[in-house]
């Protein structure tokens, strides 16, 4: 298995969290896992991944939240290029109403006319094909032209564990008001992404410290109890904590292989 995460340029920073690169033998399954980010996939080779339904996912594909996990297939020997996109983006890049993509995905050639899989398909290396994808992005962002500074800054204040009384006194929004600017922007209730927010945090901390503090997760995270903890945890990961540490092998965060 080969991965490699690349920072994107400055200009691209508000809107692309970073790339991904992995490559690896086929014949394995990787687990989806909520983390509050849309973002893209391209594939080299088309018709390698399959997903719950065994339906073959696209060579090329943009994608909203996930509020549940799921699984991709990988059927043959494979080199994807992923990009974690920030919170906002479908909105502010693609001009997407993002609650449009919550637990859906759309191939490229739905959105745009640019020949992007074409230009990709004769790049040969790697870093031509993410300087493709990154002037795509910049044209995208010019072109459309939307601010997303609102959504940004709510998004901003509950990943900083603000609460969702906090964040509507801090910008002067009634519940209504946040919960219209997140869907619309993010894609999901304020009240999910808080959750999902809270539970990367967990899913953080037992990563570094395996499974020996889980106590700890709970309290420093504002569960009611473990058995509280691990129910959220099984929601979003299909999986309790232990098989998380022990039953998975994790390069691209929150696509792990699922070591069956």
């Amino acid at each position: 298995m080969y991965y490699q995460k690349i920072i994107p340029i400055r200009p691209l920073q508000d809107y692309i969290r970073y790339f991904w690169v992995l490559e690896d033998i086929g014949d394995k399954t990787f687990k989806i896992i909520p983390d509050g980010l849309p973002g893209l996939i391209f594939q080299e080779e088309a018709n390698l991944f399959l997903n719950n339904e065994q339906q073959i996912l696209p060579q090329m594909f943009l994608y909203g939240q996930t509020t549940c996990h799921g699984e991709q297939k990988a059927t043959a020997s494979f080199r994807s290029i992923g990009v974690y996109l920030q919170p906002t983006a479908l909105k502010a890049i693609f001009n997407i109403d993002a609650f449009e993509l919550t637990n859906q995905h759309i191939p490229i050639d739905c959105i745009t006319a640019d020949p992007i899989l074409e230009q990709l398909a004769n790049a040969a290396s790697i870093s031509e094909k993410i300087e493709i994808i990154s002037n795509f992005f910049l044209e995208r962002i010019q072109q459309v032209k939307v601010y997303a500074a609102k959504a940004d800054f709510a998004t901003l204040l509950l990943n900083n564990g603000k609460t969702l009384k906090d964040v509507q006194m801090e910008m002067n929004l009634s519940e209504r008001s946040l919960e219209r600017l997140l869907k619309q922007y993010v894609g999901i209730s304020p009240k999910v992404f808080s959750r999902i927010v809270r539970f990367q945090s967990g899913l953080q901390a037992l990563r570094q410290n395996d499974f020996n503090n889980l106590t700890g997760i709970v309290y420093q995270n504002d569960y009611f109890d473990q058995s509280h903890y691990i129910r959220e945890f099984k929601e979003f990961t299909g999986m309790n904590p232990k098989q998380f540490i022990h039953q998975t092998n994790e390069k691209v965060e929150n696509f792990p292989e699922w070591k069956i």
